[in-house]
């Protein structure tokens, strides 16, 4: 006995309907039905921009439900470059796994299963891009405070620029240069093999030198101090020479 496609079709209109309860709306009857129904996502307000919505609009074709409707999509809303074409390929998947029998119904709820789908991404893509924004501020703001991380090259081009800026250095080389007897405070400022001092004790500490950190504000006041005043004490050994073995 042939199948009555005819029949089929308008009963499955009949039935769609009143599931719908009205946001079906048959746009044309001959020479097979064309309607359309309603779907969106269940946080979907347009006003407020949020959310996906679209309208399907389904054809009846001769042989329906032996072979599939004919699939449009109207009035997206809030659908990103790809959605129209990835929605039209979920719904074709969904068509050829219900060839034979009246799959209206299935159609659409697939599709509204889909757009919720897609709607949860991208609410995830939202919350993450928001952690992510909010890491690299707290990091920045960290960093403000963290100092600055130093090589054993960059400490030592900081000492050599602080001494000449505090005047240690040219008046190293003036104490040097006039050949006189040396204070404690100057035979410090011209042992040059305190140099690297602090560095070498950190190395042979065990210490990652990437762990130092410079708070320049401790050296602020060595600029006022009077770097020719005398301040051996009264046990000094006046006959000190430097280099030369006790």
């Amino acid at each position: 006995m042939s199948r009555n496609y005819k029949e089929d079709q308008c009963n499955e209109i009949e039935a769609l309907d009143s599931i719908y309860c009205g946001d079906m709306e048959i746009l044309e009857t001959t020479p097979f039905h064309k309607f359309q129904i309603p779907i969106a996502t269940e946080e979907f307000a347009a006003e407020d921009e949020n959310g996906l919505s679209c309208n399907l609009v389904f054809t009846y074709t001769a042989k329906y439900p032996d072979e599939g409707p004919i699939v449009e999509i109207e009035d997206a809303f809030n659908f990103e470059d790809s959605y129209e074409r990835l929605l039209l390929e979920h719904i074709q998947s969904t068509i050829e796994e219900h060839v034979g029998m009246e799959m209206i119904f299935s159609l659409v709820s697939s599709a509204q299963e889909w757009l919720n789908e897609r709607w949860d991404d991208h609410k995830k893509e939202q919350e993450n891009e928001t952690a992510r924004k909010l890491y690299e501020s707290e990091e920045a703001e960290r960093k403000k405070f963290e100092g600055t991380r130093v090589t054993v090259e960059t400490f030592m081009k900081w000492k050599t620029e602080f001494e000449e800026s505090t005047g240690i250095a040219a008046k190293r080389e003036k104490v040097l240069s006039d050949g006189k007897k040396l204070t404690g405070k100057e035979l410090f400022l011209c042992d040059n093999t305190l140099n690297e001092s602090d560095i070498k004790f950190l190395l042979e500490a065990g210490e990652s030198i990437e762990n130092v950190k410079i708070d320049e504000t401790l050296f602020q006041s060595i600029g006022d101090l009077d770097l020719g005043e005398d301040l051996e004490s009264d046990d000094d050994d006046e006959d000190y020479v430097p280099g030369k073995d006790d």
